[in-house]
């Protein structure tokens, strides 16, 4: 019994025992719950930051990662840096400071151009500066990049990042650094600087003023107006900055393209467009005679006072550039402005077919050019100007030897016209008096130095000497074959009377026309008064032999007394004025188309025939008229009145209009017509 109640003693403890553990076990329960729940709201809440931490683990893994590296590697890091990032910072330092320089570098440079000019300069300074650091720079980041690669010491994808970065740097850095560095802003500042270098030239280069284009050869020399000293120190200073930056040859291309204008410009008042007529525009050199004389005026003005200026100014503006480059702007600008055309124009005339007045003219190109031979050799003399020196050579090498060819044919083209009819007018011939007037202009002072020096020379090239008496012996072996064509000519005529009557007219026109000459005084008195003589005693045949005999007719023999009657003396007066008239009328008509040119010589010979009869017959008229003027045929007999007989008379010899013309003359066509045509043409009239 003890043992059952003790057995149920035990049983209850253990029973109740059970039931605490339950309660003890159901507590933890529900703490363990409460826990659960608390670290299930606080897993949830460190999940984000979970996801934060798992992206920044592979970052934390790189900066990790140097620690795990070689000790001196770890040690020998920071120099390698610290080398690296300097020169890259100090690039960066500049290239902004690039960046600020914009403003004022886009700005308009004529507002204060010293400090625009200044400003450029610190941009070429930094650009000079990024030019030769950028490389360094770049080596040394590809060295720490290198660097950290080789000792494991950065992620692999930051690393190829890097070395991506500095390839496309290397890239630009063996490029066109300065345009990629300052993003044109260099280019831009030139450009500015080009156009106000343009502005400048432009402004100031004013066409030179002159006064009639006609007046040229007698005006003073025109101080040219070359550019104000500030606007040269302006060019000066912008020429500096742009030659350093390699565009001088632009600078150049600019002056010349300016300043060839502004001359162009100063001689359209001239009237220049003869200068381009060619070959086949003229026939001969007479066809633009007036241009070849404007042209030697036109050229001294241009070398004397455009080109000469231009010269002066290159030298001012590119002087620190030194001569070769002042020179060949020089070049350019008087090539493009006219000097060209200037030495084109004498080739062509030199070009144009042999004319004895294409002689005097190639002198007159000659003397221009001779003129200007200083200053040609001055201004044109310089290597830069070859091409103008050649034309110039050409062209003195083309006057001389064409104008040396024409004066040695002379001779051989008189001698030639000695073939040909004589003047069918008994008249002075063209040939005569042209070849008399032009040896007188060889012969004096305008053109006899002029041909001398021309001689001169062309016998040097072919080394001659030139004898002092060789133009004037020339000359008078022209002037003796000018009295052998006229013998020639005299011998030519079937009528004696007009054989005479052109020896006359010819003896005279010699005589009168080289009187008082340079050629009249190397011929001496002697000859002009032997022609003078000539003149008179053929003067005195012409008259005998022709109208001397007219006044015999008008015989008053057998009609002093009327001794046969009144009938008798009226049929012999009848017959007497018919023969009168039947002569006067005969030599009238013969030479009532002869001519006589000089005035003196035709008022004397009219006067001469006019008083040996016009006297006569009054006086015969007055004492016998009456016996015949009754009828109803008087007309038939009195055929003249005293009047109409003198104005008759006085009416000869008369030249024809147009028909002689002068030296200078022009025909009706309105060419110019030295009364001498081609002399190479052997069938040229001499009439």
């Amino acid at each position: 019994m003890a043992e059952s109640v003790s057995d149920s003693v035990k049983g209850g403890n253990n029973k109740n025992h059970g039931i605490e553990n339950l309660i003890s076990a159901r507590k933890a329960l529900k703490v363990s719950l409460e826990k659960s729940k608390s670290l299930a709201l606080a897993l949830e809440r460190a999940g984000p930051r979970l996801d934060d931490i798992n992206q920044r683990l592979p970052s934390l893994e790189a900066a990790v990662r140097p620690i795990r590296a070689d000790k001196d590697a770890l040690v020998a890091v920071g120099g390698h840096i610290n080398r690296a990032v300097g020169p890259a910072a100090a690039v960066l330092k500049v290239f902004d400071a690039v960046h600020g320089l914009e403003k004022s570098l886009l700005s308009d440079p004529r507002n204060d151009l010293p400090g625009y000019l200044s400003v450029l300069k610190r941009l070429e300074e930094a650009l000079r500066f990024l030019g030769d650091n950028c490389g360094l720079a770049i080596q040394w980041l590809e060295d720490i990049v290198e660097y950290l690669e080789d000792n494991r010491m950065a992620d692999e994808k930051y690393l190829l990042n890097l070395k991506k970065s500095l390839k496309g740097l290397r890239e630009l850095e063996n490029g066109e650094v300065e345009i990629r560095l300052d993003g044109g802003l260099l280019d831009a500042a030139l450009d500015k600087l080009e156009s106000d270098f343009r502005k400048l030239l432009t402004e100031n280069s004013v066409p030179l003023p002159m006064s009639s284009p006609s007046t040229l050869g007698q005006q003073a020399c025109i101080a040219p107006s070359p550019l104000p000293v500030s606007v040269i120190h302006k060019l000066q200073a912008i020429l500096g900055r742009l030659i350093a930056n390699n565009r001088f040859d632009k600078c150049i291309s600019v002056y010349v393209e300016v300043r060839s204008s502004n001359v162009r410009a100063s001689l359209q008042a001239l009237d220049l467009d003869y200068l381009e007529i060619s070959i086949a525009e003229f026939n001969d050199v007479q066809s633009i005679e007036g241009y070849i004389a404007q042209w030697g005026r036109h050229l001294e003005f241009a070398v004397k006072h455009l080109f000469e200026a231009e010269y002066n100014l290159c030298n001012d503006v590119f002087e620190r550039m030194g001569k070769d480059i002042w020179m060949g702007c020089f070049a350019k600008i008087a090539a493009q402005a006219g000097m060209l055309a200037f030495l084109q124009f004498g080739k062509t005339v030199t070009e144009s077919k042999k004319d004895p007045i294409k002689l005097l003219k190639l002198l007159d190109i000659f003397a221009s050019l001779n003129k200007l031979r200083t200053d040609f050799n001055r201004l044109f003399g310089g290597a830069a100007c070859v091409e103008i020196q050649n034309l110039t050579r050409d062209l003195i090498n083309r006057v001389i030897n064409g104008a040396a060819e024409i004066f040695g044919e002379l001779l051989i083209q008189v001698e030639l016209q000695r073939q040909i009819p004589p003047p069918p007018d008994g008249s002075v011939p063209r040939l005569v008096s042209f070849i008399t007037e032009y040896c007188n202009k060889l012969l004096g002072d305008d053109y006899k130095p002029v041909l001398t020096q021309v001689l001169v020379i062309h016998r040097s090239w072919k080394h001659e000497k030139f004898q002092e008496k060789l133009l004037v012996n020339e000359v008078l072996k022209i002037v003796k074959a000018i009295e052998q064509n006229l013998e020639t000519w005299l011998k030519a005529y079937d009528d004696t009377t007009l054989s005479h009557f052109f020896a006359m007219n010819n003896h005279c026109h010699l005589y009168k026309s080289l009187k008082g000459t340079k050629l009249g005084d190397l011929l001496g008195d002697s000859w002009l008064r032997e022609h003078e003589q000539y003149k008179d005693y053929y003067s005195t045949i012409f008259f005998r032999d022709s109208w001397g005999k007219i006044p015999s007719h008008l015989s008053r023999e057998g009609l002093i007394m009327f001794s046969g009657g009144r009938a008798s003396a009226r049929d012999l007066v009848k017959k007497r004025l018919k023969a009168f008239n039947d002569a006067l009328d005969d030599v009238y008509k013969k030479q009532s188309n002869w001519v006589i040119l000089d005035k003196d010589l035709r008022e004397k010979t009219s006067q001469l025939i006019t008083q040996a009869i016009a006297p006569i017959y009054r006086s015969y008229m007055q004492n016998y008229g009456a016996l015949v003027e009754q009828e109803a045929s008087s007309g038939k007999y009195a055929k003249y009145t005293v009047e109409t007989l003198e104005k008759m008379l006085g009416s000869l010899f008369q030249p024809k209009p147009g028909r002689y013309g002068s030296f200078k003359g022009r025909s009706p066509a309105g060419k110019f017509d030295n009364g001498m045509a081609d002399l190479r043409r052997t069938a040229s009239a001499v009439v």
